[in-house]
């Protein structure tokens, strides 16, 4: 991996200001205003609380993700997912579908050395626990997927009560106005007029305009939202310096633990509901890991130490300065009061419009990366998503996904278009999606660094506690609003659990259901099956055996192709797989019977099922496997036999197998002529003739190094040739679920809300590309 330079870096430290840290800029806006004035009984509260801002933001975005979350990367990803996929990998907790059956594959050469335990080393005792137990397993996705929950609800609160906090100030604003020019009798009605009803319909509007401009990506978005966030952090911490000097400097006393622990030491239930709106000032911290894969860690942490940290720090004190002199006025708890001169008000609520849109940003993004995530480990309904970045491969929009969120960002501020409510369940979210991290983050230290378990439980207990403490405060909250949040999270886990629990099903029902290659080879000649010629790709999530609607199908048509190959994806729970190493080859059978078998082996962020080039790579991938079955050192043994990890060749010239295009004269070289043989053949699908001119061929080709093409060889890529130019046919399993009769009322609530997202959810990645003339579906029912 190419070493990032510094200029990279300013660079993305730049858009990161954009996408990353709009959150955590804009949080001032709500923080003390959703306090109640009527809970705070004397100026020495607002010290207390500005202590614990200021130790919050220390402990937990600074020491806790900046220092030591973001090292826990997955190759470059983010997020509790990213935690949970190191886990798999390192530990058997795996239950996601694609992890069984080839399991004991790795994909990376260094995930056998990691699974392992190491030489010298004693046996880890957390790790053989938690591996023993299956409960655990299912604990370990429960949490994995109540932190993505977490994620994508704040994916939809944030925007509604960012914007709705500013266009509420700009009401305000426009209220002051008004009475200066509306006739005596009015001032008071238009005012009130507009501060009630002008809000919720503009903060719509500007929820619209945020969500169309997701599509030109995370990079054209960040350079677009960073110099807006860059002149409102300006412009907020150089006022909140003016508050401290002309108000109150002893404010900055209260960096000492000691007026924190005198909070604590008198709390009760009004103390618990100013924490609930505490927490709001690390609302946006856990952007910083969610957001990993469209940045860097190195321009994550250098804009938040540098310019994030101390700028934020500035503008607490300065409002708490401003709240503890002035703290039974109207309005004081509203950022825009305290700034210092009534001109610059207007200026303000404008400022604050565009920086709480921009707010917005770093939740909507990791919504993006979290999606593509569990989709890619069959734990959210298929979705298109698009890579905007040919350099990043995290920067990722998912169309359906944002249409989503906007609409119900809209539901939510139209339908409680009140700060304070949604503030209560924003703070919710942030408090458990901060626990979810701190829990999954002390396994990762003890069975992924390997450290030793009295580091992951002090680390536990130190931040677990924190966060325990904010959790409580806003659970005090429940019916102030906090109860929002229960009704994202039941929609999102349900289609989760859902998704995942029909596509567990599926799996099972496939694997046990398949026959043997006997059937296929030895039993099905005497039922009158022939060969016909011509390739048929055989696509099914079964990556031994042979699968169930295959065996359908040949009972009922009593016939298949010369050459099959069953295809199987498998998703690893890794960001990326090398393309030198993405397809397992291996044989069905004997030699004779031309039946082949390839996993796809492919990361989370990964997009091989989209090229148009994909069989071509597997063909060629096989016809290298059939030159180099008998000499290849590394094969890996299966249950069907040997299987040999290929890959697209690299660009030296060294590849056994290319595609290119070539003239139209066929050539073909003797094995005997040379140490090098050569086969070409049209390529083409469906027995549809190449176009005229320059024809795409497919050659097999052997190293300079490599030994003499055996005739029986020859032979065999000869007769792979002619069943590609006979045509190419495509099957496609269709499984279909339902529920046994009796079955309780949950099976038959997910059974039925599985069936429904299938119905109504993209379709396989597989079939998007292929003709409709050569793809054939066979459907298949399962009673569960």
């Amino acid at each position: 991996m190419q070493k990032e330079t510094w200029m990279q870096t300013l660079i993305l430290s730049f858009q990161s200001l954009g996408v990353i840290y709009g959150r955590l800029s804009t949080a001032p806006l709500y923080v003390f205003e959703t306090i109640d004035a009527e809970d705070i009984s004397s100026p020495d509260e607002i010290h207390e609380l500005f202590s614990f801002i200021f130790w919050t933001l220390t402990l937990i975005p600074l020491l806790k993700y900046a220092f030591i979350v973001l090292k826990a990367d997955d190759d470059g990803e983010g997020g509790p997912f990213s935690l949970y996929s190191l886990l798999c990998r390192h530990a058997k907790v795996g239950l996601i579908p694609s992890n069984s059956g080839s399991s004991k594959i790795s994909y990376h050469e260094e995930d056998e050395i990691s699974s392992a335990p190491s030489q010298g080393k004693p046996e880890n005792k957390a790790r053989k626990a938690i591996e023993k137990y299956k409960s655990c397993h299912y604990l370990l996705l429960f949490v994995a997927l109540l932190g993505a929950c977490m994620i994508l609800s704040d994916a939809v609160l944030r925007p509604a009560i960012s914007v709705l906090s500013a266009t509420s100030g700009l009401g305000r604003s426009l209220a002051k106005i008004s009475k200066v020019f509306s006739p005596d009798e009015k001032k008071d009605h238009t005012a009130n007029a507009l501060k009630k009803y002008l809000p919720a319909p503009v903060a719509c509007a500007i929820l619209v305009c945020l969500f169309t401009l997701q599509r030109h990506g995370t990079k054209r978005i960040g350079c677009f939202f960073a110099p807006i966030v860059i002149t409102w952090l300006i412009f907020i911490s150089g006022f909140g310096l003016y508050n401290i000097i002309h108000y109150d400097a002893q404010i900055l006393r209260a960096v000492s633990p000691v007026y924190m622990l005198r909070f604590m030491r008198k709390v009760n239930l009004r103390h618990e509901k100013l924490l609930s709106s505490v927490v709001l000032c690390i609302a946006g911290s856990e952007a910083m890991f969610a957001d990993l894969g469209h940045f860097s860690k190195k321009s994550i942490k250098i804009t938040f130490i540098c310019f994030i940290y101390p700028v934020l720090l500035l503008t607490y004190a300065g409002q708490a300065a401003f709240i503890s002199k002035n703290l039974r006025v109207d309005g004081a708890f509203h950022l825009s009061e305290s700034i210092p001169h009534g001109s610059l008000e207007h200026v303000f609520a404008v400022l604050s419009l565009f920086a709480s849109a921009v707010g917005s940003q770093s939740t909507i993004t990791a919504g993006f990366s979290i999606i593509h995530q569990c989709q890619a480990l069959d734990c959210f309904p298929r979705v298109k998503v698009v890579h905007t970045s040919n350099k990043i491969f995290g920067q990722v929009y998912v169309p359906d996904a944002n249409w989503l969120f906007m609409i119900l960002s809209i539901a939510f501020t139209v339908g409680l278009h009140d700060t304070s409510k949604l503030a209560k369940a924003t703070g919710l979210a942030v408090a458990t999606g901060l626990l979810v991290t701190t829990c999954l983050m002390s396994l990762v230290i003890a069975l992924y660094w390997e450290k030793h378990l009295f580091a992951s439980v002090c680390f536990l207990l130190f931040f677990g506690s924190v966060e325990a403490i904010y959790l409580s405060s806003t659970l005090t909250s429940f019916f102030h609003g906090a109860w929002c949040l229960i009704i994202l999270l039941v929609f999102f886990m349900t289609i989760m659990a859902a998704w995942h629990y029909g596509t567990l099903k599926k799996y099972e029902s496939d694997v046990e259901n398949k026959v043997s290659i006997e059937w296929l080879t030895d039993y099905s000649p005497s039922l009158g099956v022939s060969r016909v010629p011509g390739i048929g790709f055989v696509y099914s999530d079964v990556d031994t055996g042979i699968p169930a609607f295959f065996t359908h199908f040949i009972s009922n048509i009593a016939a298949y192709h010369q050459v099959v190959v069953f295809v199987t994806f498998k998703a690893s729970p890794v960001p990326y797989v090398h393309e030198s190493r993405r397809y397992l080859i291996g044989r069905v059978g004997q030699k004779e019977y031309k039946m082949y078998r390839c996993i796809v082996r492919y990361g989370y962020h990964d997009n091989v099922r989209d090229t148009d080039d994909f069989e071509d790579d597997i063909i060629r991938s096989i016809g290298e496997f059939i030159a180099r079955e008998e000499y290849d050192h590394e094969a890996l043994n299966s249950p069907e036999g040997r299987m040999i990890v290929l890959g697209i060749p690299s660009n030296d010239g060294n590849g056994l197998i290319t595609v290119a295009d070539m003239s139209s004269t066929t050539t073909v070289v003797g094995v005997s002529e040379s140490r090098r043989g050569l086969l070409d053949a049209p390529s083409g699908s469906g027995g549809t003739p190449p176009p005229l001119g320059k024809k795409k061929r497919v050659q097999f080709m052997l190293p300079p190094e490599s030994p003499q093409m055996r005739v029986s060889v020859s032979q065999e890529l000869r007769a792979m040739i002619d069943a590609r130019e006979s045509g190419t046919a495509y099957f496609l399993g269709q499984s279909h679920l339902t529920a046994r009769q009796g079955s309780n009322l949950l099976k038959r609530l997910l059974v039925m809300a599985y069936v429904f997202l299938d119905k109504n959810c993209r379709e396989p990645p597989v079939a998007l590309n292929i003709p409709n003339a050569a793809l054939l579906e066979v459907g298949t029912v399962y009673k569960i």
